[in-house]
């Protein structure tokens, strides 16, 4: 039970930080008015991040985590590769469920680029790029190779750019279209799809590798 409200607690300092820093930044925002949002003692800030930058990066990395996405990148030469392109989408856009709090991450992301801490940085080196060679490599030995060519690089942007420009454009995508995203199903239905032009992105690649072999 302790263990449960202290991470209640902490949760909420992590929460309370992100709209904060959302809306503020790193320098606009004080711990005093995040600890004070968050119904908690300013100590606590201390005994559960450290400081002030401590806070920020749990407010930056914490709020959306779930499964590593390397560890969720499907096996390519699988017996069902649809299969497997529908689970690589369905929890890459599972996040797009969480609404209010979604839209807070991404705010606070944009302002991490304009106004940089290091977070972004770090966030590339640690997770962006890991997550892409982790599809680099499944593309790899999908198609036979011995290791990854530009085109490998090409395709595995051009995949997961289709699905980062939900998260990039979701003002834009609401505005022009609502329904879109409009619940889970719709979501769930927008996953679908991406996996399927995926599985077509994956298809004419094979047949552009085949026409330059017998060339």
């Amino acid at each position: 039970m302790l263990q449960d409200t202290q991470q209640s607690a902490r949760q909420k300092l992590v929460l309370a930080a992100l709209a904060t820093f959302a809306e503020k930044g790193y320098e606009g925002a004080s711990t005093r008015e995040i600890a004070e949002k968050a119904g908690a003692n300013i100590s606590s800030i201390r005994y559960y991040f450290g400081d002030k930058a401590g806070l920020y990066r749990a407010a930056y990395t914490e709020p959306l985590c779930g499964t590593p996405f390397e560890q969720v990148i499907p096996d390519l030469n699988s017996t069902d590769v649809d299969k497997a392109l529908r689970q690589l989408f369905r929890d890459f856009l599972e996040p797009l469920k969480h609404g209010e709090t979604l839209r807070l991450v991404m705010k606070l992301h944009f302002r991490e680029m304009i106004e940089p801490t290091g977070a972004w940085e770090h966030e590339i080196d640690a997770e962006i790029k890991p997550q892409h060679m982790a599809l680099v490599n499944m593309l790899t030995a999908y198609f036979g190779l011995n290791k990854p060519d530009l085109d490998i690089q090409r395709l595995a942007f051009a995949m997961m750019g289709m699905a980062v420009n939900f998260y990039v454009a979701q003002d834009v995508v609401d505005v022009v279209c609502p329904k879109l995203m409009g619940s889970a199903r719709a979501i769930d239905t927008l996953s679908e799809r991406l996996a399927g032009y995926a599985r077509a992105m994956l298809d004419s690649e094979s047949k552009r590798r085949k026409q330059d072999c017998s060339k």
